[in-house]
C-alpha cells in the first residue's frame, strides 16, 4: 500500500494543503484590498490591509516553516536528507521568519500600533466584514460546517480584543505578552474566512455547473478540514492571552 492510507500520513498533508491554499486565498485577499485603495482611494481597505500585513508576515511565516517542516515528516528519514530538497525547503522557509523583522515584532506591531491605528477602525471594519458574511443567509449543511466555527472563532478573537481594552492601558505588559497568539488568533480567523468564502464559491459553482466536480468538492472538503481541524486552536490562543503577563515575566533575568 501507499502510505497515503495511514491516518497520520493524511493528517499530515491535510494540515499542509488546508493551510497553504488558505493562506494563499488569504494573501490574495490582501492585495486586493492594496488594490483598492491605491487605484480606488479606498481608505476602508487601506486601513484592513495595513492590519493584515504583520498577519500575513508573521502568522502565515510561522505556520508555513511549521508545516514544512510536516513535509519533511512525511518522508520519514528522508526527509533530512538532501536527494529530495525537503531540507532545502525547511531552511528556505525558516527565514522567511526573520527577515521582514523577527516575527515578534510584527506581533508588537499588530498589538501595539494597528490595533490602536485611526481610533481602532480598522480592526472595527475587518469585524464587521467577517461578522457580515456571518450574517448572511447560508444553507444548513454550509452553516453547520463552516459558518458555526466561524462565528467561535470571532467570539475568541472579540473576548481577546476586550482583555486588551480592559487591561493594556493600565498595564502594557499584559497586552504585548500576548501579542503573538493574538496574531495568530487574527490570522486562523482570516483562513477561516476566507476557507468559508472559497467553500461557498465551490457549492454556487458545483450547483451551476458539473464542470470540475472532483475540483470543487476537493476545495468544499479542505476548507471543512481546516474549519474543524485547525481553527479550533483560536481557544488556545485566546486562553493564552488572558494569562496576562505572569508567567511571562515571572522569572527574574539572571534566573534563566
Amino acid at each position: 500500500d501507499p502510505i497515503i492510507v495511514h491516518p497520520d500520513v493524511r493528517r499530515n498533508l491535510m494540515e499542509q494543503k488546508s493551510f497553504i491554499e488558505g493562506a494563499r486565498g488569504f494573501i490574495a485577499w490582501a492585495a486586493v484590498l492594496l488594490d483598492k485603495a491605491k487605484r480606488e482611494g479606498d481608505k476602508n481597505a487601506e486601513g484592513i490591509a495595513s492590519l493584515l500585513i504583520p498577519v500575513i508576515k508573521g502568522y502565515v511565516t510561522d505556520k508555513g516553516f511549521e508545516y514544512t517542516v510536516n513535509a519533511q515528516q512525511v518522508f520519514g528519514g528522508h526527509g533530512y536528507i538532501e536527494e529530495w530538497g525537503m531540507s532545502q525547503y525547511a531552511r528556505d522557509c525558516r527565514i522567511a521568519m526573520i527577515y521582514e523583522g523577527t516575527n515578534g515584532i510584527q506581533a508588537l506591531d499588530l498589538v501595539g500600533r494597528k490595533l490602536a491605528m485611526n481610533g481602532g477602525k480598522p480592526m472595527r471594519e475587518y469585524l464587521n466584514l467577517v461578522q457580515s458574511f456571518v450574517n448572511e443567509e447560508h444553507a444548513e449543511d454550509f452553516k453547520t460546517d463552516f459558518i458555526a466555527p466561524l462565528k467561535k472563532s470571532i467570539e475568541h478573537l472579540q473576548t481577546a480584543l476586550m482583555f486588551f481594552m480592559e487591561n493594556g492601558l493600565k498595564n502594557p505588559l499584559s497586552a504585548v505578552s500576548g501579542a503573538t497568539d493574538f496574531l495568530h488568533l487574527v490570522g486562523l480567523v482570516s483562513l477561516g474566512f476566507i476557507w468559508s468564502k472559497k467553500a461557498q464559491s465551490a457549492s454556487e459553482q458545483l450547483k451551476n455547473s458539473p464542470n470540475n466536480k472532483k475540483f470543487l468538492e476537493a476545495k468544499i472538503l479542505t476548507g471543512s478540514y481546516f474549519m474543524h481541524r485547525q481553527l479550533p486552536e483560536t481557544k488556545l490562543r485566546l486562553d493564552r492571552v488572558l494569562t496576562g503577563e505572569k508567567q511571562v515575566m515571572s522569572l527574574a533575568a539572571n534566573q534563566f
